[in-house]
C-alpha cells in the first residue's frame, strides 16, 4: 500500500461538496477541528452559511465558501478555476454531495434518472476534472475522496437510477486510485449504508405509496439501524489518514461486500430475499408517463 500522503490535516486545503448538512456538513465539522483549512460548497446557500458561522465561531477555518450546484459543469469550473488562482492547489478533494431517488424501472421518469446521474456522477467528475489537475502539479500528493454506496456495490430493490451513478463513481474510483498513485494521490471510495441525515425522512420512491404504514414501518427500520453523520465523517477523515481505498461506513455493508466477493450464492440469495421481502410489503403503484411519447 502506498504510503499516506496526507496523515494529518493540519494546515491542509480540503476541498468538499455537500456541506450544508448530512455527512457533508459533519465532515466539515471535524475536518475543521483536526485543523483543516476548508474551501466549501453545497447547493443549499443558507444550509452553507450556518456551517461556515458554526465552524468560524468555533474557531476552525474557512477560506472559501460558495454555493454550486455540482450538475452545473460550468458552475464547478468557475468556482475550481477561483479557487486555485486565488489559494492554489488542495490537498484533499472530497465529493460528497448526492441525491437520493429510488424508483422501479416503471414508475421513473427519464427526467429522474438524468438528474440522479448528473449530480452524483457528472458533478464529482467535474469537481475532479478541475481540482486534481492542479494537485498533480503541485507534486506535494494529497487524496481523494469520493462517496459512492452501499448501492455502488449490491443490487437492491429500486436503486436502478442511484446505483447507474453510484457504480459508476465507483468505475471512476477504481481507475483513478491506480492513475494518481505516481503522484502520490491516494483515493478513498466511501461506501456508506444507512446514514441517519434528513434523507430517511424524506426519501420517497416513485412506484411505491409512500404515505402507507408498511412504507412508514421500513423507513423507521432503517432508521434505527443507520448510524450517524458524525460516525460516517469518522470513517471518512480515518480512511484519508490511513490511506484506505474501501471505506465502509458500517459493518454490515462490509460484510456484504465479503459474501459479494467470496460467496457469489450466498449473495445472490440475499438479494432475492431483499427483492421479494420489498415487493410484498411495498406493493408498485402506478406507472410513469412516458417522456419521449
Amino acid at each position: 500500500m502506498l504510503r499516506a500522503p496526507v496523515r494529518d490535516l493540519r494546515g491542509k486545503n480540503v476541498f468538499l461538496t455537500g456541506a450544508a448538512s448530512g455527512i457533508g456538513r459533519a465532515t466539515a465539522l471535524m475536518a475543521a477541528d483536526q485543523g483543516a483549512s476548508l474551501f466549501l460548497t453545497d447547493v443549499n446557500q443558507q444550509g452553507l452559511i450556518d456551517v461556515v458561522a458554526e465552524i468560524t465561531e468555533a474557531g476552525g477555518d474557512v477560506a472559501y465558501a460558495s454555493p454550486v450546484d455540482i450538475s452545473d459543469h460550468e458552475g464547478v469550473r468557475a468556482m475550481a478555476a477561483e479557487i486555485t488562482a486565488d489559494h492554489g492547489s488542495m490537498d484533499v478533494v472530497m465529493n460528497i454531495a448526492g441525491i437520493a431517488s429510488w424508483g422501479t424501472i416503471t414508475a421513473l421518469p427519464h427526467s429522474t434518472w438524468q438528474r440522479v446521474v448528473d449530480i452524483n456522477l457528472m458533478g464529482p467528475i467535474s469537481v475532479l476534472e478541475y481540482l486534481v489537475p492542479p494537485m498533480i502539479e503541485a507534486g506535494r500528493g494529497g487524496h481523494v475522496v469520493n462517496v459512492s454506496s452501499a448501492a455502488g456495490i449490491i443490487g437492491m430493490p429500486w436503486h436502478a437510477a442511484y446505483s447507474a451513478s453510484k457504480f459508476g463513481l465507483r468505475g471512476v474510483s477504481e481507475v483513478l486510485r491506480f492513475d494518481l498513485a505516481r503522484h502520490r494521490i491516494g483515493v478513498s471510495l466511501v461506501c456508506p449504508g444507512g446514514v441517519d441525515t434528513g434523507l430517511t425522512e424524506t426519501v420517497s420512491i416513485a412506484g411505491v405509496d409512500n404515505t402507507s404504514p408498511a412504507f412508514r414501518r421500513l423507513q423507521a427500520r432503517f432508521k434505527k439501524r443507520a448510524v450517524s453523520p458524525e460516525s460516517a465523517a469518522r470513517s471518512i477523515l480515518d480512511g484519508v489518514r490511513r490511506n484506505r481505498y474501501w471505506v465502509y461506513t458500517s459493518p454490515d455493508i462490509r460484510i456484504a461486500h465479503l459474501a459479494q466477493r467470496y460467496f457469489p450464492p450466498g449473495y445472490v440469495l440475499a438479494m432475492k430475499v431483499m427483492n421479494t421481502v420489498a415487493n410484498k410489503a411495498l406493493p408498485q403503484v402506478g406507472r410513469a408517463v412516458r417522456e419521449d411519447t
